[in-house]
């Protein structure tokens, strides 16, 4: 019987209850690793998703945790490790998304978006480091095509992405040469649960992305899988999942 790539380790995927997060932890699943999910609000999807990951032969953790937070951040870390007994991939998915107009953004709006999208990521790496070096690990944050492009009613969110898209390559210089760090940026994702506004935006980045279509969750799965499980020597890299869209 042929070996799965991720046998034998484990990953912890933040905000992997639902859309792109949960369909990366079903793709670490089915690679053999044990996967663990942090969720903030999202009890019941975390639970829905936790028996979906024990069915593809795994063992399986819903942690509830605010990456904002020090504490809490440092009590996922810790559930995980002893549930598992190591950590070897850490994917930093839990972010916020929020469309405003630049020239009346509030203060507390743009902090309330860099508090999840850079300073999280920098917290669970910190706190994960130790364990992730011991296992000759690897992190992938999820980045986006908005931290390479200007979206002009994203500022903030914009802003917030590129500067993971930098923490990502400065981790990579820091945490060599043990951990490799990498980060994944898709482009317009088609979700089940975006709003009828999104929805109508959908045909319009089809039509511009050369690849004549919108993006998928599993696109983005499979990108992180990669990183996951591919050369540990690939390290440093803002990977575009867009089909091209940046090009236009």
């Amino acid at each position: 019987m042929q070996t799965l790539p991720l046998s034998g380790k484990s990953a912890l995927v933040t905000g992997g209850a639902r859309r792109i997060g949960r369909a990366i932890a079903l793709a670490l699943a089915r690679a053999g690793a044990d996967v663990a999910i942090t969720h903030r609000t999202s009890r019941v999807e975390a639970q829905q998703t936790t028996e979906a990951l024990q069915s593809a032969g795994v063992r399986a953790l819903a942690v509830e945790c605010d990456v904002r937070s020090e504490a809490s951040v440092q009590q996922a870390i810790v559930a995980t490790t002893a549930t598992f007994g190591r950590l070897d991939v850490l994917v930093n998915n839990a972010a916020v998304f929020e469309t405003a107009p630049l020239e009346s953004l509030t203060t507390s709006q743009w902090d309330a978006v860099f508090e999840t999208n850079t300073r999280g990521p920098f917290l669970v790496a910190r706190e994960a480091l130790p364990h992730l070096r011991a296992t000759q690990g690897r992190i992938i944050n999820i980045g986006s095509l908005g931290g390479m492009h200007a979206w002009a009613t994203h500022a903030h969110y914009s802003s917030s992405k590129a500067a993971l898209h930098m923490l990502t390559q400065a981790m990579a210089k820091a945490f060599a040469p043990e951990v490799s760090v990498n980060c994944v940026a898709p482009g317009w994702i088609e979700l089940e649960d975006r709003r009828e506004d999104e929805s109508k935006s959908a045909a319009r980045f089809a039509a511009r992305t050369p690849m004549a279509r919108n993006g998928s969750a599993e696109d983005v799965a499979q990108a992180v899988l990669f990183f996951a499980a591919g050369p540990h020597f690939v390290t440093g890299q803002i990977l575009s999942v867009d089909g091209g869209l940046g090009l236009s």
